[in-house]
């Protein structure tokens, strides 16, 4: 059966969303450089009399986590401004928090100004990686739900690619020391094509339900050519009733004298954490100064950040293809085992200073394995490991854990690296032998596994 139209037009907007959540996550790693020297970044110190401590932070380091403090503020806050404006029109917010942001990076006259900068694009960041989703789910039929909201984390993926090619393309240019300059102002582009085509596309029939609007919800059904228009919307009312009844469900209930859901809970922790205890998005965002300390040029570390960007591009479609096959648990150990070698051999690249033709090489095939274990399996995984009436709640945690602990590996990355450029590596391979074990004694493989059936595997009463 061919997918209407609307419902097509509807997800390739959504997943626009997707795609400038991946733009502007990547597009900081060809700027560093420049940034540092245009703002003389430097390390400073934090002093704490009261506490007989001082801490040692990099500018750098504030420079790409602050956009991810707005990443965390906004997916905490966009659910709700969801429920109550509506996803799609929380989305053209968005479209407008990447607009700005993009330009105000782009003539930013001072690293304090830089700064607010990106933290607006992080609130961007954020407020998409709920949204979209959530939109999209909401609008497609349940044949193709897992399939289109699928292609939200494509398009992140797509996006990050497109970062590094356009970073490639600028530094071609020869535009001088101003050229991070356009490097980030080029994001304004897309956010306002994705801004104007988010008025093309209807809103979700299930947010009008819950605003009583079921006139325009039942015109909004029969236009994405739902069979049974007044069925569905019939259904919609009835699930919203059973939503009432999991809003008052805690994560942190106890039972018996233990959490009820505490398997769940560290599972969910877990999976965040070593999601990024891999330094995938360290490396992503460090990706032209890592290259830079192994002594490649501007133009050829972002000729081989275009190159990892293709790898992370098909080897997430691989991983797609394969989940369902292999399973989730299988994947996570084979891709623990392939992160962790390639990473201890990019460390001995650095340690040694020797073979660094092959740091490339180690990092795309790196990049390919982690795509297909961890890129694939983390949202996936979380969705399915809490019961109907806290998942939402139990996703949030699980997603919470991957930005905080993205932005505390962000921020002092930069500081382990300029002790020794093999330290952050040794830490992130021996992280993911740790991830192998715990995975191995403490995952369940939830591949063909009834959600009714898991809850009794993870001792849920």
């Amino acid at each position: 059966m061919a997918i209407n139209r609307y419902v097509l037009r509807g997800t390739f907007v959504g997943a626009l969303g997707g795609l400038l959540f991946g733009f502007d996550t990547a597009v900081i790693s060809g700027t560093t450089g420049q940034i540092s020297n245009a703002y003389s970044l430097h390390t400073i110190h934090l002093s704490f009399p009261l506490l007989h401590q001082s801490v040692r932070l990099s500018q750098l380091g504030i420079t790409v986590s602050i956009a991810l403090v707005g990443t965390v503020i906004g997916a905490l806050t966009a659910g709700t401004l969801g429920q109550r404006c509506g996803s799609r029109e929380m989305l053209r917010l968005t479209a407008v928090l990447y607009f700005l942001s993009s330009i105000a990076c782009a003539f930013a006259p001072s690293w304090i100004f830089l700064l607010a900068a990106r933290f607006i694009g992080g609130l961007g960041i954020g407020g998409s990686s709920v949204l979209a989703p959530v939109y999209i789910a909401e609008l497609a039929p349940p044949r193709l739900r897992g399939r289109l909201v699928g292609t939200f984390q494509i398009n992140i993926v797509v996006g990050i690619l497109l970062a590094y090619l356009s970073n490639y393309l600028i530094s071609l240019m020869n535009l001088g020391v101003g050229e991070w300059r356009f490097e980030l102002g080029v994001a304004a582009i897309p956010a306002i094509i994705f801004f104007a085509l988010l008025f093309t596309i209807p809103r979700s029939a299930r947010w009008l339900t819950t605003q009583e609007r079921f006139d325009e919800a039942l015109k909004v059904l029969i236009l994405l050519g739902t069979p049974n228009s007044a069925a569905e919307l019939a259904d919609i009312r009835e699930s919203l009733h059973v939503e009432l009844d999991q809003k008052k469900a805690s994560l942190f209930e106890r039972m018996n004298g233990r959490f009820r859901y505490g398997k769940p809970i560290f599972l969910a922790i877990a999976i965040g954490a070593f999601n990024q205890l891999s330094g995938i998005n360290a490396i992503l965002y460090y990706l032209g100064d890592i290259f830079t300390a192994a002594g490649f040029s501007r133009v050829s570390g972002n000729v081989q950040s275009v190159a990892i960007g293709a790898m992370n591009l098909a080897a997430t479609l691989v991983g797609m293809a394969l989940i369902d096959r292999f399973g989730r648990k299988t994947l996570l150990l084979i891709g623990s085992i392939g992160t962790a070698v390639c990473l201890a051999s990019v460390a001995v690249i650095f340690a040694t200073n020797r073979h660094k033709d092959l740091l490339v090489w180690a990092l795309i095939i790196y990049i390919a394995f982690f795509a297909v274990s961890q890129g694939t399996v983390v949202w996936v995984y979380l969705s399915e490991i809490f019961p109907t009436r806290v998942r939402g709640k139990g996703q949030s945690l699980g997603s919470g854990t991957h930005w905080i602990m993205n932005a505390i590996l962000s921020l002092i990355f930069p500081i382990i690296a300029a002790r020794s450029g093999a330290y952050p590596f040794w830490l992130f391979a021996s992280m993911m032998l740790l991830q192998f074990v715990i995975v191995l004694l403490f995952f369940p493989e939830t591949k063909r596994v009834s959600l009714e059936e898991l809850q009794h595997m993870l001792k849920i009463e």
